[in-house]
This record gives C-alpha cells, structure tokens and sequence, in this order.
C-alpha cells in the first residue's frame, strides 16, 4: 500500500472514531497543519470527510454512501429482508434489525411504521447498546469477553430518566434478558419510544437482533409482548436461513 493511501485510511479512521480539527489531525499525524489541511481538501472533494460548521472534520457523504451499500450487501440483511416485511405487516409496527459488526452493533434494516412519527434509528447508524433493545438483545448472548469490547467507551450517559447509568446495574439487566429470551428497551433512549427485542442466534453464534418498537400512545410495552411470539419466529426464520 503507498503511503498516501495509508494515510487516508489512517485519517479516515481518525474522523469516523471522532470529529478532529487540521490542528489536532496534524499533531498526531506529526504533520505540518499545511500539510494536514492538503491531505483534508483532497478527501473533501472526493465526498470521505466534511468540514462541520465548528471546523472540525467528521466522516463524508461518500462514505456514509458506501457504506450503506456495504450494509445492503450483508448476509444478514438479505437473510432477514422478507422476514422483516412479513413482520411488520404481522404487527403494524417499526420493524429492526440490526447487526454485530466488528465490535459495533449496527442497524441493517428498517421497516416504518405508518404513524408519520420518524425515530432517531437509521440504516447503517450505530446502536447505542445500553439503552437500546437489539443492544440488550445481542449483548445478552455474547460471552463476556465480546462483550467486554463492546462496551469499553460507554460512557453511561442517561438519555432520559428511566436510561441505565452503570455496568453492574447494565450486567443485571442482561442476566434478566439471557432468562427470558428477549430485550425491553423501556423509554430508556427516546422518552416516548418502546421496543421488544429478540437475538437471531444462528450456528455461528448471535449475529443480530430483530426487534418491534412503537411510541407509547401508538403501543405501550405490554401490548407490543403480545407480538413476542411473532418475533421471536421471525429471529428464528431469519437464523435457519444464515444456516
């Protein structure tokens, strides 16, 4: 690889792990911020990086593109796709299903539902895993050490007044949803939202989630249980399709 093009690599990395201004971009890269402003513009004409307002520099449409083409192309997705419809149609309500991918737990597909009320969750966005219910779903199914890497940045923030704020209270819940085979995400990210979540669990080991959410005027969480054992066959259909 010449070394240009690892260096793009390198800075790409850089701006998808975190926004970073030329000064702090130049300072780890031990380059003149000239140099780093060069190197930025090349990857700004080309659509991998942007500047924000603040001049901090974040990962591009191109790439944001890209990868949602990569996320398209996903075994899973493509496994999961009619299930997901079949689902939806079934409950009338936000259908997801989301993915572990290299450590990150990732939205790969989404149904809406018809309310015209549009969540925060998106194809191709990282799930934030504790307070959300295909982050429960996988993370209750992974051995500690996996699970260990996936929460190793949390930082525990409460989203709204009911958000899990520990890891000791975070690893009790867990063991709540190992016993009873699916995930409640319970207004714990949006205050307004709820959802049911079940891990798709295939000869590989837990590769996903697929989950039914509904706001809470539409459907509290008692009234999406009674949809769990439809999603609990569209987790297992979409595993013995993966095989």
């Amino acid at each position: 690889m010449s070394q240009s093009v690892e260096r793009a690599a390198r800075i790409i990395d850089a701006v998808a792990a975190s926004p970073r201004t030329v000064a702090e971009l130049a300072e780890a890269f031990g380059l003149h911020r000239s140099t780093m402003f060069r190197e930025l513009q090349s990857l700004e004409q080309v659509g991998w990086v942007r500047r924000r307002s603040s001049g901090r520099y974040a990962l591009g449409p191109r790439l944001a593109a890209l990868s949602r083409e990569a996320l398209e192309s996903l075994d899973l997705r493509e496994a999961g796709a009619e299930h997901v419809r079949r689902l939806h149609r079934r409950t009338g309500n936000t259908v997801h299903l989301a993915a572990l991918l290299d450590g990150s737990i990732v939205y790969v597909d989404k149904v809406e539902d018809a309310s015209g009320v549009r969540m925060y969750s998106r194809i191709g966005k990282a799930v934030i895993p504790y307070c959300s219910g295909v982050g429960k779903a996988i993370l209750a199914e992974l051995p500690e050490t996996e699970r260990d890497a996936v929460l190793a940045d949390v930082d525990w923030a409460p989203f709204t007044e009911r958000t899990i704020t520990s890891r000791a209270r975070f690893d009790a819940e867990l063991d709540r949803v190992s016993a009873a085979g699916y995930a409640a995400d319970d207004r714990e990210f949006e205050p307004f939202v709820n959802c049911l979540a079940v891990p798709v669990v295939s000869s590989m080991g837990v590769v996903g989630a697929v989950s039914v959410t509904a706001i809470r005027m539409v459907a509290d969480l008692d009234a999406l249980k009674q949809h769990l054992p439809a999603l609990r066959a569209t987790a297992a259909a979409i595993a013995a399709e993966l095989g």
